[in-house]
């Protein structure tokens, strides 16, 4: 199967909700398994398609690419074939690079709570890019959004479960109150995302921190959250503010 039909299933298992990585032979030195181009297609169900050698070595790039796919990051990876004893992963007497490319559907971001601030984010991070899910408990605030925002109500901890949250998502809470907080925050920071946010005052937060210790939560847990939320850039109005926990979004997740 050539290079072009793995990328296809790729890009269809992403479009349908699920993650794959191809692995590509770009450089080889002496005697290997495989030529360059030779590539694999590996998927987050455990499926194959294709080689880039067999045996160990490619034990190893499946490893990396659960990796690639757990982080949205790709990856150059460099084997050595030459002295089992010292870890290399085969005897064939050259070298060989590999790399591993994700293919996966677009980073989520979710938002708790569906005010003047946590509606102006939604706008702002359709705009950037993320797949926007909007979570509140009361209906009512959640009307009239627009069409390319996925709006949930109910349990979060059962919204949370659907969801594709992964080491590339974030979730930013603008929230309304110290209570709602403390019910939350539990089920949020055992999410895998790369960023944590919470809207709030600092003595608001030592309230909050105090009650989410005295409720169970360990300090690694709480230590999750990035408060106050947004870059210090003056902002007043709900769009400005919006534009700073963005910023902030961008730069955490962009650095994983």
């Amino acid at each position: 199967m050539g290079s072009l039909d793995l990328i296809r299933q790729a890009l269809d298992t992403a479009s349908a909700g699920g993650k794959a990585a191809i692995a590509t032979v770009v450089r080889t030195d002496r005697s290997v398994p495989r030529r360059i181009g030779a590539a694999m297609l590996i998927r987050d169900d455990g499926s194959r398609l294709g080689t880039v050698g067999g045996g160990e070595m490619e034990s190893r790039v499946v490893d990396v690419a659960g990796e690639a796919m757990a982080d949205g990051q790709p990856r150059l990876l460099t084997y050595r074939l030459v002295d089992p004893s010292t870890g290399d992963p085969g005897v064939c007497g050259g070298e060989m690079d590999v790399y591993v490319e994700p293919y996966m559907n677009t980073a989520s971001l979710l938002i708790i709570g569906a005010g003047h601030v946590g509606r102006a984010v939604c706008e702002l991070a359709q705009w950037t890019g993320w797949d926007v899910h909007l979570w509140d408990d009361r209906p009512e605030q959640l009307e009239e959004l627009d069409d390319a925002i996925t709006s949930h109500g109910g349990e979060l901890s059962e919204v949370l479960t659907d969801i594709p949250l992964d080491a590339r998502s974030a979730i930013v809470m603008v929230t309304r109150n110290v209570p709602l907080d403390v019910e939350l925050i539990p089920a949020v920071v055992k999410q895998p995302a790369a960023y944590i946010g919470l809207m709030g005052s600092a003595r608001r937060w030592s309230t909050t921190k105090k009650l989410l210790i005295d409720a169970g939560c360990s300090e690694d847990e709480i230590s999750r959250i990035s408060t106050p939320i947004g870059l210090e850039i003056g902002a007043e109005t709900p769009e400005q503010i919006a534009i700073s926990i963005i910023a902030e979004v961008v730069r955490a997740t962009s650095t994983r």
